[in-house]
């Protein structure tokens, strides 16, 4: 989070001394929020980029100027008090109307940042290119990439760490934008050597006593094999997980298990080591969709990346159907 405040009281000669000390408190205020987020003093610092004793300093002063202490101090955490609580909810609310009123004021439609985030099953493959030309367009703009987990990714955008965030349906929030970009099948990876290589056609039922290679837990690509496996009357078996697609397929090249791709991630792979089908019958998909929070200021070159976005998204879809 940007200290905002700085851009309307920078510190010149001449300075009314009731404004360095506005300046400072919403430094303090800043501060505080990022404690409060990491429970952890030395985390915040880290994100802060100061130094411990600095930050413990400014809590120190904050909690002095209300008379009271906002956390309570544990061993390697900390947690809010009563009053860390109350201040929490205000002290967001008040960094939002500057940083949200210093946007609106500043806001030309070419510069400016963009903060983008995507699942890791969708970053790589997906926003390169659709970077690339927003870039071009708009050499001003300053795009910032942030890949996580869905949870991660709608937790960021909720409290306005990123703009918007590209990810896989269902997102369980009742507070956010929510846009659908595309949809796109998931196909069937195999080890080249595998029988069912030779085979004409690939049923769900010829896959059913295969082991899986999946991605680890918090991945929501592996909630749509296993949720389309479900609704089928299978239970796909993982005899492996891990945290990167790349590593799934080269698991499935050494034939420690079958997989399903998401088809931009495909369209990359060049390698003679892994096989892909197209599952005969009700094929496997997930949907990809765009999340944003609508109560938050979008500035207009946020909403002109959310165009572009949109309409490469439904290029790409013609681009994968074709391939």
């Amino acid at each position: 989070m940007s200290n905002a405040l700085c851009y309307y009281l920078p510190c010149t000669q001449g300075i009314d001394p009731h404004a360095k000390a506005l300046a400072m408190e919403f430094d303090q205020l800043r501060y505080f929020l990022r404690v409060a987020g990491r429970a952890n003093f030395t985390r915040a610092a880290e994100d802060l980029a100061i130094s411990q004793p600095a930050l413990s300093r400014s809590i120190q002063k904050l909690e002095e100027e209300l008379g009271q202490p906002v956390f309570q101090r544990k061993a390697r955490s900390v947690s809010l008090t009563e009053a860390g609580v109350l201040l929490q909810s205000r002290a967001q609310q008040v960094l939002t109307i500057i940083e949200d009123t210093k946007a609106e004021i500043t806001d030309d439609g070419q510069s400016g940042r963009v903060r983008v985030g995507a699942i890791p099953t969708i970053a790589p493959y997906f926003l390169p290119n659709l970077l690339q030309q927003f870039s071009s367009e708009f050499p001003k703009a300053h795009l910032i990439v942030q890949e996580n987990t869905t949870d991660a990714l709608i937790k960021s955008c909720t409290q306005n760490e990123i703009d918007l965030a590209i990810l896989a349906l269902p997102v369980s929030t009742k507070y956010l934008g929510v846009a659908e970009l595309f949809e796109e099948e998931l196909l069937l990876v195999l080890p080249p050597d595998h029988p069912l290589v030779q085979k004409s056609k690939i049923r769900l039922s010829d896959i059913e006593p295969l082991p899986f290679v999946l991605l680890g837990e918090a991945h929501c690509l592996s909630d749509n094999i296993v949720t389309f496996c479900r609704q089928r009357s299978f239970q796909p078996v993982a005899v492996e997980r891990t945290s990167q697609l790349t590593m799934v397929q080269e698991l499935v090249s050494l034939s420690h298990g079958v997989s399903m791709i998401p088809a931009m991630a495909r369209i990359l792979d060049d390698s003679n080591r892994r096989v892909y089908r197209s599952l005969s019958g009700k094929k496997p998909t997930r949907k990809i969709a765009v999340i944003w929070n609508p109560y938050r200021f979008q500035s207009r070159l946020v909403e002109a990346f959310k165009d572009r976005l949109q309409t490469y998204a439904q290029q790409s879809v013609q681009s994968i159907s074709e391939t």
